[in-house]
């Protein structure tokens, strides 16, 4: 075979997996690989607390002969083991189960191009000094120490970089990779209630390039305001009343729906969603879409977990459920077609899920929400895991401040919300014009006209 792989780039490894595996008779193969250096710094208290570097290479086959699959990963790229890889995970897929379901995408689905425009790389990243990457965690941290007396302690701030790339060969004659970078940020803050119960807050930001970042002094006063806005919170009464969600918690809720939106969850029955294509569902406020193709995202990328081109998916366009989130399997069973949705790990079968999760921003500044709001509750935290895919039932511990008279009266803790998912979205009744980006996900400030608020 030749020398060791240990250096070789991901897609002349990925290319060379495929090859081996066909020539010992796989019918279909794809492999992806991985290749990335990771550098995380971490302050605690103004001292340096970890400097981790470490540095990757990992590979995934997946071989699939007369519907029997088999999926394994290596990280070990000498000569001998990497044959001795291939081999065992096509001889893994002779013996597997048979389905009539596995198979690669057809060629006219795979991509033709790297997605050079998608602003994936930064070198700024690549090169950024030691020195620099410390001070911007070490500011971090200390912007929110100096935020209020109140702060008295912190969990610290990290950074982490990570540069790297990507790529996908398979036995159709798909082969293609891309360089991506990220850098994200993060602090937590610890104020001190008055009776002594600490109040944490963390903030965070998260992007493909070193100017989208957020200011560290800026993330660090936002964390630290975060904590000490909920001084002094307290429960409420049990009561029907407008709940609004802020950005990132408005996120986590599309993220919720997002899940019941795959091809996954449709097959296996987990989801409140089937049979309900078509349909109006959310209120005409309400338009989700994931969109994998937006310029310098977290979650961007040319291709999906199989080669398929990348594409803009409706989930729900002005509240009517447009469809379901593909990848090639589940698309065959439930006899669709793939939307370019394959999530795909180097020891993992491909799964459908969002790349870049939008909930569209509306026209309504955040302040007027609430300002337009007699009594209600803003959510600013959610706990708990209280979702029923299925049914939709909906209930989760929450924190966030109680609204009288369009304006924040107290901070409230220990409290619930409930409904049903399907129903909450029929009656969002504003959405914010405030879009922010947590990441791979965005969503701006969203109302629901009612729901049960209950203290715990």
């Amino acid at each position: 075979m030749g020398p060791s792989l240990a250096e070789a780039a991901p897609l002349e490894l990925a290319g060379r997996a495929v090859e081996l595996a066909a020539a010992r008779g796989a019918e279909q193969c794809d492999a992806i690989a991985f290749s990335h250096t990771e550098s995380t710094v971490s302050i605690r208290l103004g001292e340096i607390e970890k400097l981790i570097e470490a540095t990757s290479h990992f590979l995934g086959l997946r071989v699939i002969s007369g519907g029997r699959t088999a999926v394994c990963s290596t990280s070990d790229f000498t000569p001998a083991a990497f044959e001795q890889f291939v081999a065992e995970t096509v001889e893994l897929a002779r013996i597997s189960a048979p389905d009539e379901y596995a198979g690669l995408p057809d060629p006219e689905q795979l991509a033709s191009g790297a997605g050079d425009s998608l602003q994936l790389y930064d070198e700024r990243i690549e090169s950024l000094p030691l020195d620099d990457r410390i001070d911007m965690a070490r500011s971090c941290e200390a912007a929110a120490l100096g935020f209020d007396s109140r702060i008295t302690n912190s969990e610290g701030a990290s950074l982490t970089t990570r540069v790297g790339e990507v790529a996908l060969a398979n036995s159709r004659g798909f082969a293609a990779g891309y360089p991506a970078t990220s850098i994200s940020l993060s602090t937590e803050a610890l104020a001190d209630d008055e009776d002594g119960k600490k109040r944490n807050a963390w903030w965070f930001s998260a992007e493909r390039n070193l100017r989208s970042l957020m200011d560290p002094e800026t993330l660090g006063r936002i964390a630290a305001q975060r904590a000490v806005d909920q001084l002094g919170a307290r429960k409420t009464d049990t009561k029907r009343v407008p709940v609004i969600f802020e950005p990132m918690m408005a996120a986590r809720l599309a993220g919720d729906v997002a899940g019941c939106a795959t091809g996954g969850a449709l097959y296996r029955g987990a989801t409140f969603l089937a049979g309900r294509t078509g349909e109006a569902i959310g209120s005409p406020l309400v338009t989700i879409v994931d969109d994998p193709t937006r310029p310098a995202r977290a979650g961007s990328r040319p291709f999906d977990g199989e080669g398929v081109a990348a594409r803009r998916n409706v989930l729900f366009r002005e509240g009517r459920f447009e469809g379901f989130l593909f990848d090639c399997y589940t698309a065959r069973r439930m006899d669709a077609r793939t939307t370019g949705s394959a999530q795909r790990g180097v020891s993992s079968l491909p799964e459908p899920g969002p790349a870049n999760l939008i909930f569209e921003p509306g026209e309504t500044p955040a302040e007027e929400i609430v300002a337009d709001t007699q009594e209600g509750l803003l959510v600013t935290a959610l706990m708990g895991f209280g979702f029923n895919p299925t049914t939709g039932d909906y209930s989760r511990g929450v924190g966030g401040f109680w609204i009288e008279n369009g304006a924040i009266a107290y901070p409230v803790a220990e409290a619930n919300i409930s409904g049903e998912v399907g129903s909450m979205l029929g009656k969002v009744d504003a959405v914010g014009s405030d879009l922010t980006w947590f990441g791979s996900s965005a969503a701006p400030t969203v109302r629901i006209a009612e729901m049960t608020v209950s203290g715990v």
